[in-house]
């Protein structure tokens, strides 16, 4: 299985709530950009993945830049706990890749859960994907962080 965590892109600072805040110019320019990327790297395969996003706003108007059907789960909104997305991305047993757009602090925590086994904080950027492959290696598993990326990276 593979899941990248994928955070929102650049988004407004006034709004009537926190999930109405919309992405900027910025942050739909980082969302295309990631966007483009992640096609470029699986090549034609993007079909073959499962994305979720949280139901904030700008959450989903960054997953709509990949042009997948997106699955709003409310356990991925803004105040998501790293065990709710790990549950709404059914990992590590899912036999489907997966995508999840959410928020920080949790996807740092999530990040952070999956490169060292525990709890714990990483910093992940706006607009920033984190992807990680499980791997069995001599009958073992083991969670590998295939790459990151941030939206100035993949110009």
């Amino acid at each position: 299985m593979q899941l990248i965590l994928w955070r929102h892109a650049d988004a407004e600072d006034d709004a009537p709530s926190d999930s109405a805040r919309n992405l900027t110019l910025k942050g739909r320019k980082q969302a295309a950009h990631m966007s483009a990327w992640l096609h470029s790297q699986l090549q034609g395969g993007i079909n073959e993945w499962c994305l979720l996003a949280s139901p904030a706003n700008r959450a989903q108007q960054t997953a709509a830049a990949l042009g997948l059907p997106v699955i709003t789960i409310d356990e991925l909104g803004v105040n998501a706990s790293p065990t709710s997305v790990m549950a709404a991305a059914s990992w590590p047993t899912n036999s489907q890749n997966v995508i999840v757009v959410g928020h920080q602090p949790t996807l740092g925590m999530v990040a952070a859960k999956l490169i060292n086994g525990s709890d714990g904080y990483v910093s992940v950027k706006k607009g920033a994907m984190w992807w990680f492959e499980l791997r069995s290696t001599n009958g073992k598993k083991q969670v590998a962080l295939k790459t990151m990326a941030t939206p100035d990276t993949v110009l």
